[in-house]
């Protein structure tokens, strides 16, 4: 069975997806005029206000006045599901199975994939409905009312639970277990016992209890794990230029060209790429769609950043460990035990404690933000209590526990698949709709030269679709 959805897994990603991701990056990059380079600095200052709001909405929801969803608290939402077991095992399968090159197939897909990611996010918050305290949004959602097509919706509602509600979070307890087993020597049992155990309390809480943890734990893992990562590159200084080298000469090399690595290279630096920043998966539109702002840009842009974050910072950061090591050519090292092999080598026994406890980290907030994006999609299929009930427990427990003891290979097959059709759904609905993201970035970017600091959308300002927009009044 394993090898059947690999044989499937290498035709999908190696003939069709691949094109499709590149294509869509290069489109959509030209139609925003390169708004992912153009407008990085509008991005860090909306960040950075959405984090200040966010404490000041925490200080009324205290005093019971607002229960909004801020921009911050929806990036952290996405961002702790893209930094997560992509960013520690995943770079390492890609390298060690794939080569150094790897490393520039990810880069170039989160460079022209951010382009996508804004297009998505953007569209996400176009077509939001109102939901409780807050809204509810995303791909299932902008395929309903903009495309018209509920049936396309439901698809992918199924398909988005199937990849990141229950697959997706097997990987990310498969990871933490072998973490803490050749960390600790701990049983991936009983690990996985806790995890299921903690992920069901939280994800009970629903979103806001899931924005709040986020907010807490991204920033905190994020920042510990770069300041690491920068401390061992500015020891090993002098070896940079000879890693970027080894990254660009495997990616090009006449000899890969020749040996036909440059495909493996390829197909596993850009399925890993996108298994991390999911810049076109339609993953990050759930969060995107939560968030309360003045214009549906601002997420656009601030889940743009999401993707330089992850790829290039945290991505980067455990590519140039591993190259540094040289121990990527080691057979027997190719997931999570390769990034702590590195690490050790680089900073003696504490490294695969560290590397340990950053995964728990890592993949615990990707598991609890994985869940948010398939009740969100479950909501838009049913209203049923019990159905979701149902999905919680299997979200937050059984597919944990059977991550835990799954293999390593059977785990990432089953995402793989589910990733590319997801991913094709997805793009599918954006290329159609992309229209009004370029026609809101337009909008956005005139009101920014009359001086308006913080525009403004009304959904009178689409008048062909303004029946089919629930906010923006």
């Amino acid at each position: 069975m394993n090898e059947l959805i690999t044989a499937v897994n290498d035709v999908i990603w190696g003939y069709v997806l691949i094109v499709a991701l590149v294509a869509c990056g290069i489109w959509f990059t030209v139609k925003t005029h390169f708004v992912q380079f153009r407008m990085v600095g509008e991005m860090f200052r909306l960040l950075t206000d959405s984090a200040v709001s966010t404490v000041e909405e925490q200080v009324k929801e205290k005093n019971g006045k607002s229960r909004h969803i801020s921009s911050f608290q929806a990036f952290a939402v996405s961002v702790a599901t893209r930094v997560g077991t992509g960013n520690l095992a995943g770079v390492a399968s890609a390298i060690a199975i794939g080569g150094p090159g790897a490393v520039f197939w990810m880069w170039l897909i989160a460079l022209i994939g951010s382009a996508t990611a804004f297009v998505e996010s953007t569209l996400a918050q176009l077509y939001k409905k109102k939901h409780k305290d807050s809204f509810i949004g995303g791909p299932a959602y902008y395929m309903e009312k903009g495309l018209k097509k509920r049936w396309m919706g439901i698809l992918f509602a199924i398909l988005i639970t199937c990849q990141f509600g229950l697959s997706n979070n097997s990987i990310q307890a498969n990871t933490i277990c072998d973490a803490m087993q050749g960390a600790f020597g701990w049983s991936p049992l009983w690990v996985g016992i806790v995890l299921a155990t903690l992920a069901l309390i939280i994800v009970f809480g629903g979103i806001q209890r899931i924005a709040h943890v986020c907010a807490v734990l991204v920033p905190v893992m994020a920042l510990g794990y770069l300041l690491l990562a920068i401390v061992i590159i500015v020891m090993n200084i002098e070896l940079i230029p000879h890693v970027l080298k080894v990254i660009v000469l495997d990616a090009f090399g006449i000899e890969q060209i020749a040996g036909g690595s440059i495909g493996a290279a390829m197909m596993n630096g850009i399925k890993r790429g996108l298994f991390s920043n999911e810049a076109g998966e339609g993953s990050a539109p759930n969060a995107a769609a939560t968030a309360s702002t003045s214009h549906p840009v601002k997420q656009g842009l601030i889940q743009a950043l999401g993707v330089f974050t992850d790829t290039l910072l945290v991505c980067s950061c455990t590519a140039f460990i591993i190259l540094i090591s040289g121990l990527y050519e080691v057979p027997e090292l190719y997931d999570i035990s390769l990034t702590q092999e590195a690490l050790q080598s680089e900073v003696g026994s504490v490294g695969p404690v560290f590397i340990a406890i950053a995964i728990l980290l890592f993949a615990f907030s990707s598991i609890i933000g994985n869940y948010y994006y398939g009740e969100a999609n479950i909501r838009f299929i049913t209203p049923n209590t019990k159905v979701m009930t149902a999905y919680r427990i299997c979200s937050g427990g059984v597919m944990v526990i059977f991550g835990a003891l799954a293999s390593f290979e059977l785990v990432w097959n089953i995402v793989d698949f589910f990733m590319a059709l997801l991913t094709a759904c997805n793009l599918v609905a954006i290329v159609l709709l992309g229209r009004y993201a370029f026609r809101l970035l337009d909008d956005y970017r005139q009101q920014k030269r009359q001086g308006i600091k913080e525009p403004v959308f009304h959904r009178s300002q689409l008048p062909e679709i303004e029946n089919e927009l629930e906010c923006w009044e």
